[in-house]
């Protein structure tokens, strides 16, 4: 147990980390304007136009940073820093949910996989609440060890579903910032700060990926032994 909250401890300092940088990069970059003037909404708008992409809805939702795309309802919702703002941070956010869309669009396996596995990753999510704490209990007793493989394959799903998500991540940053760079939306500068954002935020998915990924190795190593 206490080993266990050690190494949660460690990685979740790891991400608050990172989480810290990429609020304090979004700061920084919200505050540098866009040459073209446009707003996030606007360069969502024009880069799906630019793909066909005519079936998806632009809308502001809540928060700082909660932007993202939904496949089920084909919606790119936008932070309102993002959906109002003409800055370098809020292009890169904007052009990076609509990558998403435009894999969708493309049918790009990364995303389909991950679309199909979600609910699955969502009772995995839901179910290790309740099972970890036993789990830790059987570990420390040589205890109950159905309770035990149940846990590892819920953490073993949610690992999986986290490094799908990387390709899927890196993949809608490519995609923005090749199209900012062939759009002539950004200037060489601007598109260096909207590379180094959309980085930043990729790190976050890296960050949670590899947590995944410890603490899996940890109940495993644990059990065997």
């Amino acid at each position: 147990m206490i080993g266990y909250i050690v190494i949660t401890g460690i990685l979740s300092l790891v991400g608050m980390v990172i989480s810290n940088r990429l609020k304090r990069k979004f700061a920084y970059y919200s505050k540098m304007p866009v040459k073209s003037g446009k707003s996030g909404r606007d360069i969502a708008e024009t880069m799906l136009q630019h793909y066909d992409v005519h079936d998806v809805q632009i809308l502001e939702g809540r928060g700082m940073l909660t932007d993202h795309y939904n496949p089920l309802k084909k919606t790119v919702v936008l932070s309102p820093d993002v959906y109002h703002g003409r800055s370098i941070a809020a292009a890169a956010v904007a052009a990076h949910e609509c990558g998403h869309a435009i894999q969708h669009a493309n049918a790009y396996t990364w995303l389909q996989l991950r679309s199909a596995i979600v609910p699955v990753v969502n009772i995995a999510a839901k179910a290790q609440q309740f099972l970890l704490y036993f789990a830790l209990g059987a570990i420390g007793v040589g205890g109950n060890s159905t309770i035990l493989l149940i846990t590892i394959a819920t953490f073993a799903i949610t690992a999986l579903f986290s490094f799908i998500t990387l390709p899927v991540e890196f993949d809608a940053s490519q995609r923005a910032l090749a199209w900012l760079d062939d759009s002539n939306e950004l200037g060489t500068v601007e598109h260096d700060g909207a590379k180094d954002a959309l980085w930043w935020a990729a790190m976050t998915y890296v960050s949670a990926a590899l947590s995944a990924l410890v603490i899996l190795l940890y109940l495993i190593l644990r059990s065997r032994n």
